[in-house]
C-alpha cells in the first residue's frame, strides 16, 4: 500500500467519524473494533431466580452437614430416657442438667418436621447455640408412640447429638419441659466465651486484692 493510499484511508476514517457525529451528536461514540459489542442485560430477580438461589444454598448446607442419614440409625423405645455425657464433664454439672436446674436459653421444636428437615434444623441449632454462647438448650422431638415407625425423630436426635463436638452432654427432660419427648443439651463454650469467663475471673481476683 502506498503512502497516498494510507492518507486517503485516514482522511476517510476522519470523514466517517465526522458524519457519525453530525448524525447522532458528539455525546455518542461509534463502536470500536469490528462487529457489534454485547451489552449484558441485568438479571431480573424473578421468583424462579430466587427459588434457584435458595436451592443452591440448601445444597451447600446439605454438603456441610455431617449428621448420619436416618437409614443407619438404631431405633429407641418411645418411652426410653436419653442420656449421654462426655468424659471430663463433672458429675455435679451433669446431675444439674438431668434435673433441669439450668436455665434453658434456647429451644428447638421438631414437631411436624420430616427426618431430613429435622436433620438440617438440629445442625443449624447446635451450631448457633455454640456461636452465641448458649450453654443449656432444649430440643423437643416427641415420643412418636403409636406410629408406623415409633420414636423416629427421638431416635435420630439421640444418634445425632452424639456426633456434635459442641455437645458435652444431653438427657431427657423433666416433665415440666416435655419429659421423654424432649431433651436437655449441654453445649460447650466457644473460645471467645471461655476467654470472657477467664477475664471475669481474673477481674474478680484483682478486686479482692
Amino acid at each position: 500500500m502506498s503512502s497516498t493510499d494510507g492518507w486517503e484511508k485516514s482522511e476517510l476514517d476522519k470523514l466517517s467519524d465526522k458524519q457519525f457525529v453530525d448524525m447522532v451528536g458528539d455525546d455518542i461514540q461509534p463502536l470500536s473494533g469490528k462487529g457489534s459489542a454485547h451489552i449484558a442485560k441485568p438479571i431480573q430477580v424473578t421468583p424462579g431466580v430466587l427459588e434457584r438461589r435458595k436451592a443452591a444454598q440448601e445444597e451447600v448446607v446439605a454438603e456441610s452437614n455431617i449428621l448420619d442419614p436416618a437409614s443407619i440409625i438404631e431405633q429407641v423405645d418411645p418411652l426410653a430416657y436419653l442420656e449421654f455425657v462426655r468424659p471430663g464433664v463433672q458429675h455435679g454439672v451433669y446431675k444439674n442438667l438431668r434435673l433441669g436446674k439450668y436455665e434453658i436459653q434456647s429451644r428447638l421444636d421438631l414437631h411436624r418436621h420430616t427426618v431430613e428437615q429435622a436433620r438440617n434444623a438440629l445442625w443449624h441449632f447446635v451450631d448457633d447455640c455454640h456461636k452465641h454462647g448458649v450453654r443449656c438448650a432444649l430440643v423437643t422431638h416427641g415420643k412418636g408412640e403409636g406410629r408406623e415407625q415409633p420414636a423416629r425423630l427421638k431416635s435420630c436426635v439421640n444418634h445425632w447429638l452424639r456426633q456434635f463436638d459442641q455437645v458435652l452432654a444431653f438427657h431427657s427432660a423433666q416433665k415440666t419441659h416435655g419429659g421423654v419427648g424432649a431433651t436437655y443439651i449441654l453445649v460447650k463454650k466457644d473460645s471467645s466465651a471461655r476467654r470472657e469467663t477467664g477475664d471475669k475471673i481474673n477481674q474478680a481476683k484483682r478486686m479482692k486484692r
